[in-house]
This record gives C-alpha cells, sequence and structure tokens, in this order.
C-alpha cells in the first residue's frame, strides 16, 4: 500500500475515532445503551417485539460492524507500515478485549467472552474487505496495462 503522509494521517484518524467511538459506547451504563439501541430500532423501523431483530442481534450487528471498519484501518495502517497481517488482527483483538475490560467497571455492563469473538470475527472481515479491495485494483491495474 502507497504510504503518503496525508494517508498516514488521514488513517491514524480514522484509527483514533474508530476506536474513541468503540470504547465511549463501552463507557455507557447499561440503561443509557439500551436506550440508544431503542432509538436505533426505531430510526431503522423495527418494531419493538419483533423475535427475528432482537435487542441483543442489533448490538451484535453493531460490534461486528465497528470492529471491521477497525479492521479496515488496522489493515490499512499496518500495510501502509509494511507489517505483517497478524498485526492487525492481533492489535484488534486487543482492542475487542479492552473494549469487554471497560464493561466490568460500568453499570449493568458486563464482558462476555462471546462479544470478544463476535469482534474478532468483524475486525478479520475488516482485514479481508481491504485485501480484497487491493487485489482486485491490482488485477485491474494489471489489465488496464496489458
Amino acid at each position: 500500500m502507497k504510504k503518503t503522509n496525508f494517508r498516514l494521517r488521514l488513517c491514524i484518524t480514522l484509527l483514533v475515532l474508530n476506536l474513541i467511538f468503540i470504547w465511549g459506547n463501552s463507557l455507557l451504563p447499561g440503561e443509557v445503551s439500551g436506550a440508544f439501541s431503542r432509538w436505533v430500532k426505531e430510526l431503522l423501523g423495527i418494531a419493538p417485539g419483533d423475535p427475528h431483530t432482537g435487542h441483543g442481534l442489533l448490538r451484535k450487528l453493531a460490534h461486528f460492524t465497528e470492529f471491521a471498519c477497525l479492521g479496515l484501518c488496522l489493515q490499512w495502517l499496518h500495510g501502509m507500515l509494511r507489517k505483517p497481517v497478524w498485526r492487525s488482527l492481533l492489535c484488534g483483538f486487543g482492542a475487542a478485549c479492552l473494549d469487554e475490560t471497560i464493561q466490568i467497571f460500568v453499570p449493568d455492563r458486563g464482558p462476555a467472552i462471546k462479544d470478544v469473538l463476535i469482534d474478532t470475527s468483524g475486525v478479520l472481515l475488516g482485514v479481508m474487505l481491504l485485501w480484497i479491495c487491493i487485489i482486485l485494483k491490482l488485477k485491474k491495474s494489471k489489465e488496464n496495462i496489458q
């Protein structure tokens, strides 16, 4: 991945904002976090009593998505720094563990190993999506050369 000062600063800024969003939500007490989830469900037009789109499912999808974004940022940064892919995965796993650790100290929240697995799976997807984009871009540029 091509590294420029602008791209490096942009990547680090997005990475920090993503972590602030993730850990900021983890610092919200359970009652506040639950109210926010209910608001998002209403915004999406999901019926409150719908068993197929339960409160927990929405929260797990949110975790997965925010950690997929983290995986994209981590791999972009590590790609520019020419670091191996496993470092992105390890950093994402560490962020997921720290996220669950934060929740130990927040009222009406608690850690769950299942959440660490969901979060780490999101990081893996983000890393893979970036690699797929890079491979497709390289393939397209080779076709344009020939």
